[in-house]
C-alpha cells in the first residue's frame, strides 16, 4: 500500500469516527444513521420551517416519523415512507424484501380519513400540514366498468375456442 491511499483510508476512517460522535449528539437524534444530502438538506428546511415533520401510522398501529419539504408530493411521501420502512427493516431484521407494488395497489395513505389518491397532488392541498398524522388504509383499485385486461381475454376466448372444437 502506498504512503498516499494510507493517508486517504486514515483521513476516512477519521472522519467517520467524527461524523458518529457528532450522530450521537441527543440534539441530531432527527438525522439518519447514514445521512443522504437530500436527508441534511430536509432536516435544515424543517429548522427553517420550509419542510414539515409527519407522523406515519402504519396497520400495526406503530409509527414513524418523516420529513418532507413543504413542496413535496403524495408521490415524494411515498418514496420516503418506502426508503424509511426499507431502512429500518434492514437494521432489525437484515434483508427483506417488501412488495411496495403489492402495498400502494392494496393500501392506499389517508389524512382526516380522506383517501389519498393523486399521487401528482401537493400535500398542502390535500390537508397534510407540519405534524399532520398520515395512515395506511386498506385500498381496492376499481376494475374498468367489468372490462377484462387482454390477458384475461385471451385466456377466454382460448377456452372457449378449445370447447367449440
Amino acid at each position: 500500500m502506498e504512503s498516499g491511499d494510507y493517508d486517504v483510508e486514515t483521513k476516512r476512517e477519521k472522519l467517520k469516527s467524527v461524523l458518529s460522535h457528532l450522530l450521537a449528539d441527543p440534539i441530531l437524534a432527527d438525522v439518519p444513521k447514514n445521512p443522504t444530502l437530500s436527508d441534511v438538506v430536509t432536516l435544515v428546511s424543517l429548522e427553517k420551517g420550509s419542510a414539515m415533520r409527519l407522523s406515519v401510522v402504519k396497520l400495526d398501529g406503530s409509527s414513524l416519523d418523516v420529513a418532507v419539504m413543504n413542496s413535496a408530493t403524495l408521490k415524494d411521501l411515498k418514496l420516503l415512507i418506502k426508503n424509511k420502512v426499507n431502512e429500518m427493516e434492514q437494521e432489525n431484521m437484515g434483508h427483506r424484501h417488501i412488495s411496495w407494488k403489492h402495498v400502494w395497489s392494496n393500501f392506499c395513505l389517508s389524512c382526516n380519513n380522506e383517501k389519498l389518491l393523486d399521487d401528482n397532488a401537493l400535500l398542502q392541498d390535500v390537508g397534510i400540514r407540519n405534524n399532520s398524522q398520515v395512515t395506511f388504509m386498506p385500498y381496492v383499485m376499481k376494475k374498468g366498468r367489468g372490462r377484462h385486461s387482454k390477458r384475461k381475454k385471451h385466456r377466454l376466448f382460448r377456452s372457449l375456442h378449445k370447447t367449440s372444437s
